[in-house]
């Protein structure tokens, strides 16, 4: 399994308010889940009018999937123009299979 995970800093400089900036970060996030389906939320400069952080997770099993899958979403609120994209960061974890693990407990279903 292969987890995307990411922070997007923003500038919002059309807002005037927490609520206008509320307005822009409501149609950029609900797009943004619309086309790639991915978690995506406010997490943080929350009482700032101009500016916010989202972030975002995706899980594949491919690293190079989920590599151009990140790529793409930045892209993407980039060229939405609701707001200026400042900083992003990023990372990939690839969690290993673990049917191979010794450690493994017996499920329910082992048996059959």
């Amino acid at each position: 399994m292969v987890v995307g995970s990411g922070i997007i800093d923003l500038w919002i400089s059309e807002s005037a308010s927490l609520k206008e900036k509320r307005a822009v970060l409501r149609r950029l996030l609900k797009k943004t889940q619309n086309e790639f389906n991915v978690s995506i939320a406010e997490v943080g400069d929350n009482d700032h009018w101009r500016r916010a952080k989202i972030g975002f997770s995706v899980v594949g099993n491919d690293q190079r999937f989920i590599n151009a899958k990140i790529d793409h979403i930045l892209n993407f609120i980039d060229r939405l123009q609701l707001a200026e994209v400042v900083r992003s960061k990023f990372e990939i974890t690839v969690l290993s299979d673990l049917t191979g693990s010794a450690e493994m407990e017996t499920g329910k279903y082992d048996d059959f």
